[in-house]
């Protein structure tokens, strides 16, 4: 591992890996370092939607919007495999919002950046059509649909690290960054690793990507943080799926706030979110009860079939690290990015808010400020780049997995689709000339084989259970506690043989 770096990137979430991406591209060397796992916290915790923000149109936030949506195409068009499009249905309540408002809104959102894949909004007569059936009727026979994606958003972040490793970035999860010292052409840093020992790295720039903890890493360099942040906690809960079909619903609520309620995980609906004021001192983030009903209740009032918290499979909660705006409603609070650049020694760039969305025009505005600061600018590529997995060979996703299907006919569909999902046209290279199961190495649990393991450990820095089962997949919610126990036995036992 190098001792000497040209950029330094504090943070392994989607802003981080976009960042240590896109400067190495640019002939830079990179080292990343991330005190946990690779997307452990707000990055793995999102409502894993790529989308304009529809509702950002309200407080005229147009030109994030605008961004967002042209980001939309470029990131479906670099990532197919693990984003797709998704239909958003938004059952009309007139004593929230005016028709004449929402097409209105719509209209802007069709139109405010180039939309080249994507269907315009329509429309809907609900009491007459399916995406009508999970609603109370006749009291939502009205509404409109629209288009957004969807994406597997703890993924979306790997592929961004692994992609700066393939192409010469050092990346360093469970090792934290403890201090710098800063002189005029380069920072020494101090690092440490999970074991505790402690490592000294010279660089000429650092990144301060750490989003909820940027504050903290901040005040590490002995500088002081430009703006102010504000911590904003956005809670889930996954229930039994609410309805067939593979659309979403975007629920207005009567505090003017919108709901989600999209199909997850084949046979599960995602909620949410929340937006909830997060004190640090609290510990990690938790979805509380108070918040669990508050989604349950906001479904309820809407759909026909009450939602209930006994239904509850899984919960999430991340902490938003918002660009403090002076808002007095935590859902009113910007999700537009801020880059701060200090160049007042060694340079010390800093980021505060952003969306996941947004997060490669972030990178890239990011990798322009570091490389003009170090004379070796270089220029934009990340948006004509596949992401790993993602080139399909001129193919559409479903064309690819036909293709797949019938190059291993063994494998069943349901865990073809997955193993698509997951891996891309990175898929051979799993399987690794494998023509059945058991040449897999079997089944660990949840559909995941050893072979699959195996890829992961030397691909996606895999080293606990959990990294598997709640990150690079979530099979953790297909299986009982009995067989994710049972799984973190064979995991263990796998890397005691390794």
């Amino acid at each position: 591992m190098p001792d000497s770096v040209d950029l330094l990137v504090i943070g392994g979430g989607v802003n981080g890996c976009g960042i240590a991406r896109d400067a190495v591209g640019r002939g830079l060397s990179v080292m990343l370092v991330e005190r946990g796992d690779i997307a452990e916290a707000t990055s793995s915790s999102s409502s894993k939607l790529i989308h304009g923000g529809i509702r950002y149109l309200e407080t005229y936030e147009f030109r994030l919007v605008r961004e967002a949506l042209a980001e939309r195409e470029v990131l479906l068009g670099i990532a197919p495999h693990i984003i797709w499009p998704m239909r958003f249905v938004l059952p009309h309540r007139p004593e929230m919002r005016p028709r004449w408002m929402i097409r209105a809104g719509l209209f802007l959102y069709d139109n405010l950046a180039r939309r080249k894949s994507l269907p315009a909004s329509e429309a809907l007569n609900l009491d007459a059509l399916p995406q009508g059936e999970p609603l109370k009727q006749p009291q939502f026979s009205r509404g409109f649909a629209y288009s957004d994606c969807w994406v597997e958003d703890s993924r979306l972040v790997l592929l961004n690290a692994r992609d700066a490793a393939d192409r010469g970035a050092t990346i360093l999860p469970r090792t934290a960054f403890e201090s710098a010292k800063r002189g005029t052409d380069a920072w020494v840093v101090t690092l440490r690793g999970q074991d505790g020992s402690a490592r000294s790295v010279t660089a000429r720039a650092i990144a301060n990507a750490a989003g909820p903890w940027v504050t903290v890493t901040q005040g590490a360099t002995g500088t002081a943080l430009k703006g102010r942040v504000r911590l904003v906690r956005g809670s889930h809960i996954v229930v039994p799926a609410l309805y067939q079909g593979n659309q979403a619903y975007i629920l207005q609520n009567d505090d003017r706030r919108v709901v989600f309620v999209i199909p997850y995980e084949e046979r599960y609906s995602l909620i949410g979110t929340t937006d909830v004021p997060h004190d640090p001192g609290m510990g990690p983030p938790r979805c509380t009860p108070e918040e669990a009903a508050y989604l349950c209740e906001a479904v309820s009032r809407q759909f026909r079939n009450p939602v209930t918290p006994d239904q509850i499979a899984w919960t999430y909660s991340g902490v938003r690290p918002l660009h403090d705006d002076g808002s007095d409603n935590p859902s009113a609070v910007t999700r537009d990015y801020t880059i701060s650049m200090d160049t007042q020694g060694a340079p010390l760039l800093t980021v505060l808010g952003g969306k996941i969305t947004t997060y490669r025009r972030l990178a890239e505005d990011a990798a322009n400020q570091i490389g003009r600061a170090l004379g070796r600018s270089g220029t934009s590529w990340t948006g004509r780049a596949a992401l790993p997995g993602g080139d399909f060979g001129g193919l559409s996703r479903a064309a690819f997995t036909e293709s797949m299907a019938r190059a291993h006919p063994w494998l069943d569909r349901p865990l073809l689709n997955r193993l698509i999902r997951t891996h891309g046209s990175l898929l051979e290279r799993v399987i690794d000339g494998a023509t059945s199961i058991e040449g897999m190495g079997g089944d660990l649990g949840g559909g995941i084989t050893a072979r699959e393991l195996e890829w992961m450990r030397a691909h996606e820095w895999v080293e606990a259970p959990d990294d598997v089962l709640w990150r690079r997949t979530k099979r953790g919610l297909h299986m009982t506690p009995a067989e994710r126990e049972a799984f973190a036995q064979r995991f263990g036992a796998l890397a005691t043989a390794a």
